[in-house]
């Protein structure tokens, strides 16, 4: 090999080399600093585009589920307002019952009376209840998403229980009309409380398949997660063992640059 002076290609390359495996310590550096295997966008194009929409799924699929709990709690304080519209209801039965008796006289039955006004209006404030300024009772339908990309075919439609309707509800016991226990008849109460139990019924159904929903929304997040975890998350041991590896070839290449650039040297013993 020939001695020169201009140029010293050993220490040339063994600069490029030290500059790279620099560049790979630094990047082994960043991704356990970071608990990341993708710190720039160039360490993984495509892999860090699909666990951007993975981890945004996991996201929406994380605010369904706030709205899932959201809507179970409108259906348990609709439950509970409709248990307690059945207490009132029985004890509209109950006093029916009394009404009846032949050995009460009328200070009695006026009695009975006052008590069934009082509970006639304790029904129809309960038909006026809201959750969150939004009314427990009447006509419309709620519609619940339980999938991340809102699909019309999958939500659960909480159904609208119109409480104070005559025929539906116990608006025959309300109506304005019916001012003591002669003006009802005791036909009237039950069909009441079996349009009552048969509201907590569908509403049991209805918080049930929510609840199944929310499961199903909980493992899928998870999943979600997970897949994003493999593409973005750094394994710590195996990225631990690469930069060991960076860091003995760093230092490596270092003295050997060193080495090169004293090389050099021998072309001025021959000039003296």
């Amino acid at each position: 090999m020939s001695v020169v002076i201009n140029t010293n290609f050993a220490a040339t390359v063994a600069a490029n080399n030290l500059a790279a495996s620099n560049a790979m310590l630094q990047k082994s550096l960043n991704r356990l600093s970071s608990g990341s295997k993708i710190v720039t966008p160039a360490d993984d194009a495509g892999g860090l585009a699909v666990s951007m929409k993975l981890s945004a799924a996991a996201v929406r699929q994380g605010a369904v589920s706030v709205n899932i709990g959201n809507a179970t709690s409108y259906l348990q304080t609709q439950d509970g307002v409709l248990k307690v519209a059945a207490k009132v209801l029985d004890r509209m039965g109950e006093l029916k019952t009394l009404y009846a008796d032949p050995t009460k006289n009328a200070d009695d039955l006026a009695n009975y009376d006052a008590e069934f006004v009082e509970l006639q209006s304790q029904l129809t404030a309960l038909t006026d209840e809201k959750f969150n300024g939004v009314q427990l009772f009447g006509s419309t339908d709620l519609k619940v998403s339980v999938t991340d990309d809102a699909s019309s075919s999958s939500a659960v439609t909480i159904k609208g229980r119109d409480l104070a309707n005559s025929a539906s509800g116990i608006g025959a016991l309300t109506a304005s009309g019916v001012t003591t226990l002669s003006g009802i008849e005791l036909e009237d109460i039950t069909d009441a409380i079996q349009n009552v139990a048969t509201m907590r019924a569908e509403n049991g159904a209805e918080q049930s398949r929510l609840g199944f929903a929310g499961e199903l929304l909980t493992v899928n997040k998870a999943n979600l997660e997970a897949a994003a975890s493999r593409i973005t998350d750094v394994d710590v041991a195996k990225e631990s063992t690469q930069l060991a590896r960076w860091n003995v070839l760093v230092q490596s290449g270092t003295a050997m640059l060193s080495q090169a650039n004293q090389s050099a040297q021998t072309a001025l013993k021959l000039l003296q």
